[in-house]
């Protein structure tokens, strides 16, 4: 199992201490490209991929640990492109 299918299996858990940067590399993975939002963009980061939706998200601080909830959004997204 690589990289890319074990971060799938683990956001799949719904686990409470997914991180960031688990997160970035497991979008990188399936074709998210990470971009900020502008000059005063703050903590929001927008992922763009060449078919599927933008994802923006809020980078977590001053811990690394992604929200429930953000989880639950990106896994809602990417079972309705079809992309998992």
């Amino acid at each position: 199992m690589g990289r890319k299918e074990k971060l799938f299996a683990r956001l799949q858990q719904r686990p409470k201490e997914f991180t960031w940067d688990e997160l970035t590399s497991l979008l990188k993975t399936m074709g998210y490209v990470q971009r900020k939002t502008g000059k005063t963009g703050g903590s929001r980061r927008r992922f763009v991929h060449p078919t599927a939706p933008t994802i923006t998200l809020h980078k977590p601080h001053p811990n690394r640990i992604v929200k429930m909830y953000v989880i639950n959004d990106i896994l809602e997204l990417l079972r309705r492109e079809e992309m998992i």
